[in-house]
């Protein structure tokens, strides 16, 4: 286990701050919210540079409390009904051709919030045709219907976190179930077996290396098509506690192994977060 008390020079990023306001400009005007900020992400100054971002929609407050994440718990507000039309603006200015949006997760909508997402990918194509947009969604509480609404909208990606091993799940996710996170990616590629999937973990918070290669069986048992690994980072003293700081040398060795089980595309290093190169990613599978 590394010493955890200084961050290894491998993780330590800067940014241009004028490129930061730059967009985090736009987004306020917009009303908008991206995860690379409520999530406090270490590439947001990489990726605003390039113009790109990842929109968080249906607000900035979450109904779930996982203990590594940074986005708010604070009382969540009703939809804003412009959002779609505003995330598709935004993404029109910022000239992207590859648009992903995630969302806090609300459980306190009767479909999660899937017909939001609905309405967001048709503003956006209505906006920006031939682009390609990548989803990824909460669990919608293993809700088939919730998630049929989203699947008939054909994203070009659809993805959804399982984060951790399956012994953290307490810790880590106390209100997320690892098995109906894996549902959720099986029943997508039943529903339509060329729907690209996608996941993401994280490592950090006491996983052995076993255990992440148990979660890519699992994984290849339900045909996911990518697998990002990152990095945990922890946002302050009020979330569950890093454990180590992975090495680089261990993080290709997951990207290896990986590989080597049948995911189309593994994107393993200390600062990948799940939407980080996600335009590359996409490229590559369909290439394949």
């Amino acid at each position: 286990m590394n010493n955890i008390s200084k961050k290894p020079e491998w993780l330590k990023v800067s940014y241009d701050k004028a490129e930061v306001e730059k967009i985090a400009s736009m987004m306020r005007e917009l009303n908008l919210h991206t995860v690379c900020r409520e999530a406090n992400c270490p590439n947001l100054g990489e990726c605003y540079k390039k113009h790109t971002a990842t929109f968080l929609i249906m607000g900035e407050n979450c109904t779930r409390h996982c203990r590594f994440c940074n986005v708010s718990k604070n009382q969540v507000c009703p939809l804003d009904v412009n959002e779609p039309e505003n995330v598709a603006r935004a993404a029109k200015q910022l000239g992207l051709k590859h648009v992903v949006i995630t969302s806090v997760t609300r459980d306190d909508l009767c479909d999660g919030g899937a017909s939001h997402f609905v309405k967001v990918v048709r503003a956006v194509r209505r906006e920006i045709p031939g682009a390609a947009v990548e989803l990824l969604i909460p669990d919608m509480q293993g809700d088939k219907k919730a998630l049929t609404l989203i699947l008939d909208e054909k994203p070009e990606i659809f993805s959804h976190n399982v984060e951790t091993v399956p012994r953290l799940y307490d810790s880590v996710r106390p209100q997320a179930d690892y098995r109906r996170s894996l549902d959720v990616l099986s029943f997508a590629k039943l529903y339509n077996p060329d729907q690209i999937t996608k996941t993401g973990i994280m490592v950090g918070l006491g996983e052995t290396s076993d255990e992440v290669f148990a979660v890519m069986d699992d994984l290849i048992k339900v045909k996911c098509d990518i697998l990002t690994i990152g990095q945990y980072l922890r946002p302050s003293k009020q979330h569950i506690e890093l454990a180590e700081y992975v090495t680089p040398q261990q993080f290709e060795e997951y990207a290896k192994v990986g590989k080597g089980k049948g995911f189309k595309y593994v994107f393993s290093a200390p600062l990948v977060r799940s939407s980080y190169h996600a335009a590359e990613a996409y490229e590559t599978v369909v290439a394949k």
